[in-house]
């Protein structure tokens, strides 16, 4: 695809974060973006709707109006099918159909840009790398799959930016296999988790995304899987061999701060061989403590990928570091919604959605309260058919025994699809693991639960993807649990 021979945009179901982030990127580059979504309204707008026409957006509802003789391309997702009226509008007037992964895979091969993949913390780790480019004076643009809160304090969905820099941090998806299509002058792999596909089918595709990276690639030096891939140990990162580019130890969380030390070989060609001594190994340079306003384990390991990423670049490690400090996190990835502090009653709701982050954000909030009351809604019939029984196993891992785990209905966003499974088969399995979990069934019978459950010095935790009115329930819970 020529990017600079196309003027015209129309995207069906531009509301959704990917297609969101593409559209309004190229509408800061000078491009004329319509698109549409089947929640879209004349007179009753969404936020984000609104966001778009201060943008120059043009915005209809999904019956086909918005698509013209003027449209040059229609962009879709996979989630869009054939059937779908405007992707047949598209047909009948000879308007060329892409899938938004490959216009995304145009603009990133037209510029210098950082593609951060792995199942679980993407879109956390490409706002830190942009963050501290940006802190750093690198003017970059962004391309990812949740708003950032320092552009959504703009008003803007905040997840994207056009910058006048040379750099592009986007975040790049392994689910539908788009990965493979990228070319960035830096590939970070952050792990490799069962999502969406198998480990064979998994390990294929960051093997072709590593050779696709035209620089450096990079590497989570702690799971097996990833330091299979890795190209040159100097610039990955990790917690647990201090023979890796950039090293942290010494985690520690309180409260919603969480900090450890972050350290560099003194001799980075050291790092290659393999026969220096552990004593050598760990003579590090810049031994700096690094804080950053997260929770969780996990986030240490995202903040080392970006100070990873940050060195391939050539920013200062002083540097990268103390713009860490003044993150401000993003939209739905442990965002505190509310707090009751006479009783110690917190709110956060969180984007995890596979077992691994479900299990990762149960650990995280463990560490400020004494009780966590977990409520997960599957993000589809189709995933949670693949995952349920590694989610019943890693939740039943992670949860103590004064901790509750709440799955709600499954979330139905249209379309074909074999329904016949049940969440009640997670909670199931769990209790057999000796752990507290009930199946909740509806929004308004998982607020009722969540109000029987909530106590003193407990975190109440909602988590799900997909669904856009997610923020909107956790939002409700706050009401119910720490407002009454």
């Amino acid at each position: 695809m020529q990017l600079n021979t196309i003027s015209n945009f129309f995207f069906v179901g531009i509301a959704g974060t990917g297609m969101s982030a593409i559209a309004q990127y190229l509408q800061g580059t000078g491009k004329q973006v319509s698109g549409s979504d089947r929640l879209f309204s004349p007179t009753d707008k969404m936020q984000v709707q609104t966001q778009f026409e201060a943008q120059g957006i043009q915005c209809f509802f999904q019956d086909g109006s918005g698509i013209t003789s003027a449209t040059q391309v229609v962009v879709v997702s996979t989630a869009i099918e054939q059937t779908n009226i405007e992707y047949q509008k598209a047909l009948a007037l000879n308007i060329p159909i892409v899938k938004r992964s490959e216009l995304l895979a145009a603009i990133s091969n037209s510029i210098k840009t950082i593609a951060v993949g792995g199942t679980s913390g993407k879109s956390t780790t490409t706002a830190m790398i942009f963050h501290i480019l940006d802190v750093c004076g690198y003017a970059p643009s962004l391309i990812t799959g949740a708003g950032l809160s320092c552009l959504q304090e703009k008003g803007l969905p905040g997840n994207a930016w056009n910058g006048s820099g040379e750099w592009l941090v986007i975040e790049a998806d392994e689910s539908d296999g788009s990965i493979v299509n990228y070319n960035p002058e830096i590939g970070v792999l952050l792990n490799i988790d069962r999502d969406h596909k198998e480990f064979d089918e998994l390990m294929q595709l960051f093997a072709t995304f590593k050779q696709h990276t035209k620089s450096q690639f990079i590497v989570n030096q702690d799971y097996e899987r990833t330091r299979e891939l890795s190209q040159n140990a100097q610039f990955d990162f990790g917690t647990l061999d201090a023979n890796v580019g950039v090293y942290g130890e010494n985690f520690v969380q309180q409260g919603f701060e969480i900090s450890f030390f972050v350290s560099t070989p003194l001799n980075d060609r050291a790092v290659a061989d393999t026969s220096t001594t552990l004593s050598n190994q760990r003579s590090r340079s810049h031994n700096i403590l690094c804080t950053v306003p997260l929770i969780g384990k996990h986030n240490m390991e995202n903040a080392l990928a970006a100070l990873a990423v940050a060195k391939a670049v050539g920013i200062d490690l002083q540097q990268a570091i103390e713009s860490l400090a003044s993150f401000q996190g993003i939209y739905r990835r442990t965002q505190l919604v509310g707090i009751h502090k006479e009783r110690n009653i917190i709110v956060i709701d969180d984007f995890a959605h596979n077992p691994a982050e479900v299990a990762a954000a149960i650990k995280s909030c463990q560490n400020i309260a004494s009780r966590v009351i977990a409520y997960f809604q599957p993000h589809g019939f189709g995933p949670l058919r693949f995952m349920h029984e590694e989610l019943s196993e890693e939740v039943a891992q992670a949860l103590r025994p004064n901790d509750i785990f709440l799955i709600g209905d499954v979330y139905y966003a249209g379309g074909t699809v074999d329904m016949n499974i049940s969440p009640r088969i997670v909670s199931d399995a769990i209790q057999k693991h000796g752990k507290q979990a009930i199946f909740s069934g509806s929004k308004e019978q998982s607020l009722q639960e969540i109000r029987n459950c909530v106590s003193n010095n407990c975190v109440v935790l909602t988590m799900g993807a997909r669904d856009p009115k997610l923020d909107e329930f956790a939002r409700l819970v706050s009401e119910v649990v720490v407002d009454e």
